[in-house]
């Protein structure tokens, strides 16, 4: 943790900012700070710091399988790892921001290891960027190194960060896997600074999307322990791969769709890279607790009724993607 990251949070108990550093490791260097506590001095609260990350939530929760899945594969997402720019595209694809962000104060909501931190930190703005899950060690092992990125874990519906502060909120591919979705968007609302914009992206909820393998067989598999689950994944994707890609050759998406896995040959990616893709989003696919994919009328609702002035609800390569600007005063 960085010591200048303490001006950002407050207290969730009580909501106070008056917060200080009790103790911390003599060892550490002086801006960084890798095991200690942040103690609220209002409340008495005290959240501890470990593995250089402030934690405002204990391990244990719906999020669980998340902090698995990273930690075995905390690079696999990353471009630099890939060499491909598919994070980058689909960052400013949905997002349509100017990758000059500098002066800008910006949240990320569910990092996972950090695909999208890893492009934010290059625009030069301020990042805030959390997980509800322990993959923000991941996450802060790729990219806690950037000066002006700050990782915490946290719960998106108890953000340690005051409303309304922020010129940037970013959510994508988590509101679905939240036990409410519509909930967890209107605490990302309520984070926007007048003027300030919020993207997000949800599983859509379509009669063709309903139908995928997932669905069928989401019943049985979140009752399965993660490590099992993933270990049989491991096992059958490597098997499955040359059928799905055959179907995709033969018949599109639709023939990708035959088989119970997903994979990413047509990107162009590496076979072992494919594998590896292959492999975590389709453990992706059948192990979280919560999986809630949202019509676009749901979505064009919850915009409008936090208020937003402007916003655009569309298709985009994960579901339905949302921009909104929130009313200027």
């Amino acid at each position: 943790m960085k010591r200048d990251s303490l001006r950002y949070y407050q207290c969730i108990k009580c909501g106070s900012s008056n917060l200080e550093i009790r103790t911390f490791d003599q060892r550490t260097e002086n801006t960084e700070i890798q095991t200690g506590s942040i103690a609220c001095l209002q409340c008495q609260t005290s959240y501890a710091i470990t593995k250089g990350v402030p934690r405002f939530v204990g391990d244990d929760n719906y999020a669980s399988s998340f902090g698995y899945q990273w930690t075995l594969h905390s690079k696999t997402q990353l471009d630099k790892y890939t060499g491909l720019s598919i994070s980058r595209d689909r960052l400013w694809e949905v997002s349509r921001w100017p990758n000059n962000m500098s002066h800008e104060l910006i949240l990320e909501a569910g990092s996972g290891a950090g695909r999208f931190t890893e492009i934010l930190a290059e625009t030069g703005g301020t990042i805030l960027s959390f997980d509800f899950s322990n993959a923000v060690d991941a996450n802060y092992l790729n990219n806690g190194q950037h000066r002006n990125v700050h990782l915490f874990q946290g719960d998106i519906f108890r953000i340690p960060l005051p409303q309304k502060a922020f010129d940037k909120v970013l959510c994508l591919g988590v509101l679905q896997h939240t036990p409410d979705p519509e909930h967890a968007f209107k605490c990302l609302a309520q984070m926007v600074r007048p003027g300030g914009e919020l993207v997000m992206d949800v599983y859509a909820k379509t009669v063709a999307a309903m139908l995928q393998w997932k669905y069928l067989l989401r019943p049985i598999t979140v009752h399965v322990p993660p490590k099992v689950m993933y270990k049989v994944i491991a096992v059958v994707v490597p098997l499955l791969i040359p059928l799905a890609r055959n179907l995709r050759r033969l018949a599109g998406n639709i023939g990708a769709r035959l088989v119970p896995i997903v994979e990413y040959s047509h990107l162009g990616f590496h076979q072992s890279i494919n594998r590896e893709w292959a492999v975590l989003d389709t453990f992706d696919m059948y192990s979280p607790a919560h999986d809630h994919p949202q019509s676009f009328s749901a979505v064009s609702r919850w915009f409008k009724e936090a208020g937003f002035s402007e916003f655009e609800v569309r298709r985009g390569p994960n579901g339905f993607v949302g921009k909104g600007r929130a009313p200027s005063q």
